[in-house]
């Protein structure tokens, strides 16, 4: 059994600040006895307005607040999978990147979101991520000290068949850090992770960013943890930040994967098909 712990997040227009709150959780995760701390999407600087934020997204190896998060793992000797930030690709287009960090410190994972939140919703919000960012194009895993833990962002969370990968890969745990929308989280978020933790059989961490932010946006919060049967151990709620903790258990997956092999059973579908 290892210890694990969820912060959630207001992420704000200052990275500064949004630096000195993950520097500040990461120490009190590791004070908690956890051996890795996941955060939410868009840690470092969450900012509607482009304009405002394009002189604070720079490069990966310039980031301050990747730097601060290194720094702060390094001091604690705890793991980070860091949900993600922005960051400026070669392309010219930016990478919504998330990163695992070592506990001495070294970047470990990075995982590019694949799939882009296109959307305009009946709500009235509209949001147009492909417009400013290179979606990734691969599927990315990494051994940590609670499993293998299998990365995604946010709205990947509706494309089963990445999730049907990571499963296949051997994933004990896959994250899934996110900023949803108020709309569709209350309509979503619980259903979708957890067909996603019984799927692969795995447990999903969902760090979630909370609340009403400094550029105006809301999202739906509810942190979880779900394990690989599709329980909630726990839900962190739709309104404050702060940082929970939850045990993983290696037997529970191993007896999940036992009794239902779903994974095991899978056949490819399709091929002969006739129109």
């Amino acid at each position: 059994m290892t210890r694990i712990a969820v912060l959630q997040m207001t992420s704000g227009i200052d990275p500064g600040a949004n630096a000195a709150a993950l520097s500040e959780a990461i120490g009190r995760a590791a004070e908690g006895g956890a051996a890795m701390l996941f955060t939410p999407e868009m840690s470092g600087l969450l900012d509607r307005d482009r304009a405002r934020a394009a002189p604070h997204i720079v490069d990966e190896a310039s980031d301050p607040v990747l730097a601060a998060v290194r720094e702060a793992a390094s001091r604690a000797g705890i793991w980070v999978a860091l949900g993600s930030i922005a960051v400026r690709g070669d392309s010219g287009k930016l990478a919504n990147r998330s990163l695992v960090i070592d506990g001495s410190g070294a970047v470990a994972a990075r995982y590019d979101k694949i799939h882009m939140f296109d959307v305009s919703l009946d709500s009235g919000e509209s949001w147009q991520e492909s417009s400013a960012y290179q979606p990734g194009d691969a599927v990315v895993t990494v051994d940590t000290p609670v499993g293998r833990l299998g990365l995604t962002v946010c709205y990947d969370i509706r494309f089963p068949a990445l999730f049907e990968a990571l499963g296949r890969a051997g994933c004990d745990i896959i994250a899934i850090p996110a900023a949803f929308t108020r709309p569709t989280g209350q309509a979503h978020w619980h259903l979708l992770q957890r067909a996603r933790a019984i799927e692969a059989s795995a447990y999903v961490v969902a760090a979630a960013q909370c609340g009403r932010h400094e550029d105006g946006r809301e999202t739906y919060g509810h942190s979880l943890v779900i394990d690989p049967w599709g329980e909630p151990l726990i839900d962190m709620g739709g309104d404050r930040p702060g940082l929970a903790f939850a045990e993983i258990e290696p037997e529970r997956i191993a007896s999940v994967r036992r009794q239902l092999p779903s994974l095991a059973n899978r056949r490819d579908i399709g091929k002969g098909a006739r129109p």
